[in-house]
């Protein structure tokens, strides 16, 4: 499959959900494509194909919604998985990374031990959506903080009018499959 013939796929499945969760937001609800199975396995297939000669040894998601993408793909390629997630709920040792919001900070973590303590691995990081990209950036420092080197970072959207591609591209290589 082509990129172009997928893009059309899930631009057909992405649901748009209007002023949610307040006015002036389009909200972009990816669980039409999760109940997809055509769709969300040709999404798969496009990211086994593009990734499987990268030689990858971990992919990193973010919590949430890029557990599901993550878990999926590292499994298709046969990688570890590991969890990115909001400060306070992983149970061992971790890194924290804050990260600026509109009004405010936040936090991700890491479990220290990730990547095995092998120094280098080389990690795909993957989440559904890229707005201003606070997250991922938080993650990539968090990811080469650890140990490995994030080779790339992955998004399924990418929400035009934002910064967050030129932000990202400073720590590694981008890659969006749809701009919407």
């Amino acid at each position: 499959m082509n990129l172009e013939d997928l893009q059309n796929e899930l631009n057909a499945t992405i649901r748009n959900i209007p002023d949610f969760p307040k006015p002036g937001i389009q909200f972009k609800d990816i669980t039409t494509l999760l109940n997809n199975a055509k769709v969300f396995t040709m999404l798969m297939e496009f990211l086994e194909s593009r990734y499987k000669e990268f030689h990858l040894d971990y992919i990193a998601g973010i919590e949430s919604r890029g557990f599901i993408f993550g878990a999926a793909l590292a499994t298709r390629l046969g990688v570890g998985f590991v969890p990115i997630r909001k400060k306070g709920k992983l149970p061992f040792t971790t890194v924290v990374e804050k990260y600026a919001l509109e009004y405010g900070f936040d936090e991700v973590e890491i479990h220290i031990d990730a990547f095995r303590n092998i120094e280098n691995s080389k990690v795909l990081l993957i989440d559904d959506l890229i707005a201003t990209g606070g997250t991922a950036e938080a993650s990539i420092k968090l990811i080469n903080s650890i140990g490995g080197n994030c080779i790339e970072a992955c998004f399924l959207l990418k929400l035009l009018g934002f910064d967050a591609f030129d932000k990202i591209k400073q720590y590694t290589e981008v890659f969006t499959i749809l701009d919407v």
